[in-house]
């Protein structure tokens, strides 16, 4: 396998492996060479084990000689964030507090990946407890962005995406709150998925989805092409007793042409955090290919997102620093700098009453009501991904259209959908001008993820192939 078969699609690889053009062990050895090589300078990857990845290869290639029916990732390699169960495989979330952590069997995505065929390469690097935009912890450090290793490559996923655009995964699987699927992938050129809460299962992620959070906490998948994300939904999604919102909502196919019959919005900026120019030239591009085929594309920015933005921390910040603060409790001097950072941000606020959170729950269904009624004649929306492409580690705010731009406000473009509970995906779109890519986010409504993904998949096709970062392509 040359150095070239590394950035393929998994789909790809997946073909070449049923057409045996390559064998499975082939595409994982080569795949482990390259960890090995790369690893060092990206930190993505936190646990591989060879053995077990070469196991599983080997099982892949007897499954070829006997003639088994092969599922559609067959010896594709894939990795997963690790705050996700993989068995044998450790699962700390990035904090000294679960160091160690074994996990003791597969989440059911993980039991539907294997099942699909697919390789499990290991699990990948996040910040302590998911609660940061970018990748740094005490238990492995930080991740670099394989466009500049000066830069984060985002979070929480931020392993996740660094392995992916530099190739030591052909794909694999992050979770987001609040971006942390969707900001790592604009960050470093992939695509990423946030889906409806419940349409893949979060059963089997630390911290457990639960209570409030689990309105605006999902599992997803992240890869270098829509065609690899399209696959990966389709076999991780489905019912599972373990999600409070799963819902039996079964994959369907989507045809061109009914996205073709309806209106498609955008917008450049929300009119309050203010954006790069790159970025704004990155969304309308987005509109005008679209528009040059053939599609009803207008000028169009939901009211009622503010509101979205401030009711959003109410769930992730207020309530998330509470649900996780029996843990944190008395463990102070273990935190990494940036959980000390965020939970500095929730004991500046008094926790919930019992008031309170019933105020901001009603009021999320009263802002999502709104906007989803203004969907009716917008039901796909095109907008920033993030106000600025990949920052400088340790960077808290920047200078955007003469404006400062703060480090909680650069990522609302993406935590309205989370507090809404839409389906969004990332593509990249552009480069700013350092050369770092630059990601636009489409929006759909509830459980709506195959219209998200067809035309995701019509922007990629009139954008032109995906690039590889030059420092690992």
């Amino acid at each position: 396998m040359t150095s070239k078969h590394h950035l393929l699609s998994a789909r790809e690889i997946a073909a070449q492996i049923r057409r045996k053009a390559v064998s499975p062990v082939e595409v994982a050895r080569a795949h482990l060479d390259r960890i090995e090589r790369l690893n060092p300078k990206l930190n993505a990857f936190v646990d591989c084990q060879p053995e077990a990845v070469l196991a599983q290869a080997r099982d892949a290639e007897k499954a070829i000689l006997r003639g088994d029916e092969l599922g559609p990732l067959h010896g594709a390699p894939v990795s997963i964030k690790s705050s996700i169960d993989v068995a044998g495989h450790l699962c700390e979330a990035g904090t000294r507090l679960r160091a160690g952590h074994i996990a003791a069997e597969d989440a059911p995505l993980v039991a539907r990946l294997r099942a699909a065929g697919a390789v499990i390469l290991g699990v990948t690097n996040a910040p302590e407890l998911l609660m940061a935009w970018e990748t740094d912890n005490l238990l492995y450090g930080r991740t670099n962005n394989p466009w500049d290793l000066t830069r984060t490559a985002g979070g929480s996923s931020g392993g996740e995406a660094a392995a992916i655009a530099a190739g030591l995964s052909a794909g694999g699987v992050g979770s987001d709150g609040g971006g942390s699927i969707r900001e790592p992938a604009h960050f470093c050129g992939i695509c990423g998925l946030k889906p409806t809460p419940g349409r893949i299962p979060s059963t089997g992620h630390f911290p457990k989805s639960g209570g409030p959070f689990v309105l605006i906490g999902v599992v997803g998948p992240m890869a270098r092409t829509v065609e690899d994300l399209r696959m990966l939904f389709e076999v991780m999604a489905g019912w599972d007793d373990g999600d409070p919102c799963s819902a039996p909502v079964e994959v369907r196919e989507v045809h061109e042409e009914v996205i073709r019959s309806m209106n498609i919005g955008f917008f450049e900026d929300d009119g309050r955090t203010p954006v790069t120019k790159e970025t704004k030239s990155a969304v309308n591009r987005a509109a005008s290919l679209l528009l040059s085929c053939g599609f009803h594309v207008e000028s169009f920015r939901p009211e009622g997102l503010e509101q979205a933005r401030r009711l959003w921390w109410e769930f992730f910040g207020r309530a998330g620093g509470m649900i996780l603060e029996p843990l944190l409790r008395g463990h102070e001097s273990e935190l990494s700098p940036l959980l000390r950072e965020f939970r500095g941000w929730t004991n500046a606020e008094p926790p919930h009453t019992g008031e309170s959170l019933l105020a901001a729950w009603l009021g999320r269904d009263e802002v999502r009501e709104k906007i989803l009624l203004q969907m009716r004649k917008y039901p796909v929306l095109i907008c920033p991904a993030a106000a600025i492409p990949a920052f400088r580690h340790g960077e808290r705010e920047w200078l955007v259209e003469g404006k400062t731009v703060k480090y909680l406000d650069a990522w609302s473009y993406c935590e309205w959908f989370n507090l809404l509970g839409f389906p969004a995906a990332v593509v990249p779109m552009g480069y700013s001008d350092e050369g770092l890519p630059i990601g636009v986010q489409i929006v759909g409504r509830p459980w709506q993820e195959e219209i998200v993904l067809e035309v995701a998949a019509k922007l990629e096709e009139e954008r032109g192939p995906w690039a590889a970062p030059q420092l690992v392509g």
